[in-house]
């Protein structure tokens, strides 16, 4: 009985030990993308984040030149128009109303000091083009197309309050493209309140950027959230050529 016992026990010794590896590598579920139902959306496309004159420069200007947002969100856009996947952005705009809340969180409080994405009212584009609430001048082609759907501004860092969702379901996109800015704030909001309303979310990596400080880096906590949340963690390289396939299933790597 002893050979049997001793044969059973490793076994059991075994199969313990493929589960324990199993646990510690992180699945990657992938995303199929098809222009039928996946879209790209960027959030904060904005000069106040992507410009060197941007009010926020000094905090994500390294980030952004490191992981060539710029030109990657570019990118992005160009194939996503040439390949026939549809756009949405998901803007951030503050009106004279918004600066009368009583209280706000710590970045909050900045973007409102620093008058971050500032507009002169929600009825009136007056002193809008070329202010930091406008978008980055390279990417006015892709954006004001007459085809791209820009949704209600968020307030804050998520899509709870705008009227993104819905544009997105009444036009049948179940699968989303994220990209944009910042990467620790705006994007990882929408990617967690995306995956709450049972959206697929492949998050571009190189796409975006984030306030990195002397102790402080949201870029690097931002990508680890993005592999463990999102269905996928792409390159902008991976993302164009997903979308360049039609219908492909494109893994992180």
């Amino acid at each position: 009985m002893k050979p049997t016992r001793t044969l059973a026990a490793l076994t059991v010794g075994i199969t313990m030990l493929a589960a324990g590896r199993a646990q510690a590598q992180l699945p990657d579920p992938g995303l199929t993308v098809d222009r039928s139902n996946t879209a790209v959306v960027l959030t904060d496309p904005q000069n106040d984040f992507l410009s060197p004159k941007g009010v926020t420069w000094g905090l994500v200007g390294k980030s952004v030149t490191a992981n060539h947002t710029v030109e990657n969100i570019e990118s992005l856009l160009k194939t996503a128009k040439q390949e026939g996947f549809l756009v949405f952005v998901s803007p951030h705009y503050y009106y004279p109303t918004d600066h009368e809340w009583k209280f706000a969180g710590a970045v909050e409080t900045m973007m409102h000091d620093i008058h971050m994405f500032d507009r002169e009212g929600a009825l009136t584009v007056e002193g809008f083009r070329g202010s930091g609430a406008d978008w980055l001048e390279r990417y006015k082609p892709y954006l004001e197309d007459g085809h791209t759907v820009v949704a209600s501004p968020h307030k804050v860092y998520g899509p709870q309050n705008n009227d993104l969702a819905l544009q997105l379901r009444k036009r049948g996109i179940s699968k989303v493209i994220l990209a944009g800015m910042s990467a620790n704030l705006c994007i990882e909001s929408h990617l967690r309140e995306f995956l709450e309303q049972g959206f697929e979310v492949a998050v571009v990596k190189d796409a975006t950027a984030a306030a990195q400080t002397p102790d402080l880096d949201g870029y690097a906590a931002a990508l680890i959230n993005f592999r463990f949340l999102a269905n996928t963690v792409w390159t902008t390289a991976q993302a164009t050529a997903a979308m360049e396939g039609g219908n492909n299933t494109e893994r992180s790597r």
